[in-house]
Formats: structure tokens, sequence, C-alpha cells
């Protein structure tokens, strides 16, 4: 392997990792809002509501950017696993990317009007669940194979072959993931009647999620062969043990920190490691793929000129953003004034 090749497979390896730091961020980010949006369904008390809505006001825009960096990403830096994946998920994505609009529009009108309201709030219901749906079903097409014809470097698929038993119930587990994310938001900035009320739904969300990432494991591995072979041959054995251990162990502290300690942050905290845990082992069903199991991350990368002139920005853009996000989680931290108005 000669220098060049080297500097190649290093920077791709690099665009991948960071391109996959991008989607986590924007899952656990946008993810506690969405499931917000779909808790707007079981709170329907105006002042509820827009405690609820205040609590994320100052960050749910910036939190959709790194959906933005993490689908320019894979256009600049795979851009034929972006030609590939794009034609298979258009449906789930446009449906994705319509549903937020309208939960954005929802989320500005919603303030300005009172006879319109509730058509608002159940716009931010609707595009919430719409766009958390879309994203599981997104996911569990990807993972299920997309038919490419490698000789033409092309999609062969149709176009409803994303639509499965198993990319519905990937859709359903991440609204019910979503709703986890969002309730312990909610334990942690707000209080009293809320407060209790989001405990008891985390709860719920939280068995609902821990048995959903129990049937999707199960599930997934049976999709490839691939798939079987990474998780239950050789080492791949004792790393499913550790994964899932690890899984249960969080959630068990999750629960633990509801209903016994009655933390207000921790639950939040140990659902956003629940994430993380299964973000570890979706790479490590998917690695090297990048489009499973047709497409490596070498043979869907860039030229090593283009990679080199965009990791020059990403060195200075997502540093920017990281500090402008935690800047403005610091600014707002604490619990919210129901009295407050969004303006």
């Amino acid at each position: 392997m000669d220098f060049g090749l080297a500097v190649n497979v290093d920077l791709t390896v690099v665009w991948a990792f960071l391109i996959a730091f991008a989607v986590f961020a924007y899952v656990v980010l946008d993810g506690f809002d969405l499931g917000l949006g779909m808790l707007f369904a079981i709170a329907p008390e105006k002042r509820d509501r827009d405690v609820m809505m205040n609590s994320v006001a100052p960050v749910w825009d910036g939190n959709e950017t790194w959906l933005v960096l993490g689908g320019g990403g894979l256009f600049a830096a795979f851009p034929l696993a972006y030609a590939l994946v794009m034609p298979a998920l258009y449906a789930p994505i446009i449906a994705m990317l319509l549903a937020l609009i309208f939960r954005g529009v929802a989320f500005e009108f919603r303030w300005r009007t009172v006879r319109w309201r509730p058509v608002w709030d159940l716009a931010f219901i609707a595009g919430s669940s719409m766009a958390s749906f879309a994203q599981g079903v997104a996911l569990g097409a990807l993972l299920q194979g997309i038919d490419v014809d490698m000789a033409s470097r092309s999609y062969a698929g149709g176009w409803f072959d994303w639509l499965t038993p198993f990319s519905v119930v990937t859709g359903i587990a991440v609204m019910a993931g979503y709703c986890l994310l969002g309730a312990t938001w909610l334990v942690m900035k707000t209080e009293g009647d809320l407060q209790e009320r989001m405990r008891r739904i985390a709860w719920i969300a939280g068995l609902t999620s821990l048995g959903f990432i129990g049937v999707v494991s199960l599930w997934t591995p049976f999709l490839q062969d691939g798939y079987y072979n990474r998780w239950f041959t050789g080492w791949g054995i004792g790393l499913a043990v550790m994964v899932g251990g690890a899984v249960l162990l969080v959630a068990w502290r999750m629960f633990h920190s509801l209903n016994v300690h009655r933390h207000e942050y921790r639950p939040f905290l140990q659902a956003i490691t629940l994430f993380a845990l299964c973000f570890v082992g979706l790479g490590i069903c998917m690695w090297p793929y990048v489009v499973p199991v047709e497409v490596t991350i070498w043979d869907a990368a860039a030229p090593e000129k283009s990679q080199i002139f965009m990791l020059v920005g990403a060195l200075v853009l997502v540093p920017l953003i990281l500090a402008y996000t935690a800047y403005a989680y610091w600014i707002f931290r604490g619990k919210i004034d129901p009295e407050a108005g969004y303006h």
C-alpha cells in the first residue's frame, strides 16, 4: 500500500466517523423535541403545552443543524452512497422533510393566533410523529438492504421496497425512543403536575423502547448473512453480550432514577446513553458498509483532494456548531417559567 492510498483510507474513515457523529447528534438533539411534539397529544391543557414548547423554543431550530451536516456530508464525502440511498428512500425522506416543515411553521404560528391554535397544535403533533416515523422507516429500509446494480452503479429496486414489516417496526421503535427522550427532557425542565405526568410517561416509553430494542436487535441479524456472522460467530458473540448487557444496565439505572431516587437530570442523560449504545450496535452491524451489504465506505468515497478540501471546512465549522450549541443550552438551562412567553 502506497502513501497516497493510506491517506485516502484514513480520510475516508475520518469522514465516516464525522458523518456518524453528526447523525447521532441530530438523533439525540432533535429527537427529544420531536418526542416532545408527539407528547403534545397527551397534554391537552394550553398551559402545559405552552410550558412544553417554551422548554425547546431557544434550541429546537439549532438542533436541526446536524441533519444538514449529516446529509450534506454524505453527499460530499460519499457521493455514490448518496446516489444509491436517495432513490431507494425518496418516499420516507420527502415525508420527513414535509413533516419538519409543517412542524416548524406550527411552532411559530401557534403563538400568533387563538382561533387557529388547535389546528397548529395538531400540525405540530402530526409533523413530529410523521418525521419520527419516517426516520425510523428510512433506518429500517437501509438496514434490510438496498438493491444495487453495481455494473451501472445505480439503484435497481422498486418504488416501495422501503415499505416492509421490519421498516414499519423500526419506524414505531424510533417514535417510542423519541417519546422517551422528550419525556425525560420535560422531567428535567418542568415542575409540579406536568413533571410527575412526564415521569410516568417516561417509564412507559422506556419499557416500550426497551421492548423494541430487543425486537429489532433479534430481527436484524436475520436480514443479512453478514449481520448474522458479525453477531453470532467468534468474537461477535462476546460483543453482543457486552452491548446487550450495557443496554440492560443503563435501562435499569434510568428506571431507578425516575421512580426511586426521582432524579431530574439523570434520566435524560441515561436515555441519551441508551441511544448511544444502540448507535454503537448499529455501527458494529453496518461497518464498513455505507450501503449494507453492497457498498463499503471506500467504494463510495469521494476523491482524496475533495475529502481534504471539505475536511478543512469541517474542522472550522464543527467546533463552531458545538460551541454555539453548548452556549445556547447553557444560557437556557434550568426550569421553565410557566408565565414566560415565546416571542
